[in-house]
C-alpha cells in the first residue's frame, strides 16, 4: 500500500498544478480587501443556469486564498454553471500557540464575512452574472471551506440573538461539502489542521460557547438538501469527521447524503484533472438542476 502521507502530498501537488484563471468580473461586498466575490460566467452557455456559490478551504489561515480553487471554479464554470467563489478574512499571521504557523481564523470576522457575502450575492449575482439562476443555488466548500458552506446553510437555526441569524431558511436548492470540517467535537479528538478548529474559535475558553453558533453538527436539522463528499483515504480531515456530521444530522431525524469515494484523498474533490472532481460536479448538478 502507498504511504498515506506520500499520497496526500502527491494529490496536493497535483490540485496545486493547475494555474489560477482569472474572473470574469469581481465585486466586493465590504470595505475590507479580502471582501471580496470572483465571478465566473458559465462557458458556452446562453441560457439561465444554476449558480454555484463556492467557499474555498485551507484550515481558514491566511496563507490560503481563493486562487488555489480557481482551477475547480472554471471546471464547474466549464460544466454549465454560474460561479461566485467567495473571499472572507482569514487568521491572522501571528503564530499559533504551538508555534505551527498561522492562527486559523478570526472570530468574529470569518463568520461576519461568510454572512455578509451570501446576503449580498443576490444583488450582486445579478449584477456581474446575468444568466445565474438565482432560484437554483448551490452552496459548495472544501475542507473549511466545506464547514462554512454547511453553516452558511444553516444560519436559520442558530441560536436566538446570534447576528448571523436568518428569519427564515436561506434560499438555496442545497449544498454540497466536499471533506467538511463539520464536526468539531470530532475534528478537536483527531486533531485536525493542526488545531485549527480550537484556533478558529478563539482559544478553549470561549470554545463551547461559540461552538454553539458555528459548529454545524450543532445546528441541525436545517431542512436544507445535504450531500457531503469524501475521499476514504482523506488523512487530512479523516472519513470520521464526516460520518460523525451524517450520523448527527440522523440523529436530529434528517438524513443527509454521503458519498465516499475509495482510492481518494482529500484534493481531489477539488483537482479539474482527478475523476472524483467529477464525482463533485455531479453532486452538485443534482441539486442544481
Amino acid at each position: 500500500m502507498p504511504d498515506p502521507a506520500a499520497r496526500d502530498a502527491a494529490e496536493e501537488a497535483s490540485a496545486l498544478s493547475h494555474p489560477a484563471v482569472d474572473p470574469d468580473s469581481t465585486a466586493s461586498y465590504g470595505e475590507h480587501p479580502d471582501q471580496i466575490v470572483d465571478f465566473y460566467a458559465p462557458r458556452d452557455r446562453h441560457d439561465r443556469v444554476p449558480l454555484v456559490v463556492v467557499l474555498h478551504g485551507g484550515a481558514w489561515r491566511a496563507p490560503y486564498d481563493r486562487w488555489h480553487i480557481t482551477p475547480f471554479v472554471d471546471f464547474l464554470a466549464r460544466r454549465g454553471f454560474a460561479v461566485a467563489n467567495v473571499e472572507y478574512r482569514r487568521g491572522g499571521e501571528i503564530p499559533a500557540p504551538r508555534g505551527t504557523g498561522p492562527v486559523a481564523g478570526r472570530w468574529p470576522e470569518t463568520f461576519d464575512d461568510v454572512a455578509a457575502a451570501m446576503d449580498a450575492l443576490p444583488a450582486l449575482a445579478s449584477a456581474h452574472l446575468p444568466q445565474a439562476d438565482l432560484r437554483r443555488t448551490v452552496v459548495t466548500g472544501h475542507s473549511a471551506g466545506g464547514h462554512l458552506a454547511l453553516w452558511a446553510a444553516a444560519r436559520h437555526v442558530l441560536p436566538a440573538g446570534s447576528p448571523w441569524r436568518l428569519d427564515a431558511p436561506p434560499d438555496l436548492r442545497g449544498v454540497v461539502a466536499l471533506a467538511p470540517i463539520g464536526h468539531f467535537e470530532r475534528a478537536v479528538e483527531l486533531d485536525v489542521c493542526g488545531g485549527a478548529v480550537t484556533q478558529l474559535l478563539g482559544g478553549e475558553t470561549d470554545f463551547k460557547t461559540r461552538a454553539a453558533a458555528a459548529d454545524p453538527a450543532s445546528l441541525l436539522p436545517t431542512g436544507i438538501a445535504t450531500a457531503l463528499v469524501q475521499g476514504r483515504e482523506d488523512i487530512v480531515v479523516p472519513l470520521p469527521v464526516a460520518e460523525a456530521y451524517a450520523d448527527a444530522a440522523a440523529r436530529a431525524g434528517e438524513m443527509v447524503g454521503l458519498t465516499v469515494l475509495d482510492d481518494v484523498g482529500h484534493f481531489p474533490l477539488i483537482d479539474p484533472s482527478a475523476d472524483a472532481c467529477a464525482v463533485v460536479a455531479e453532486e452538485i448538478a443534482q441539486l442544481a438542476w
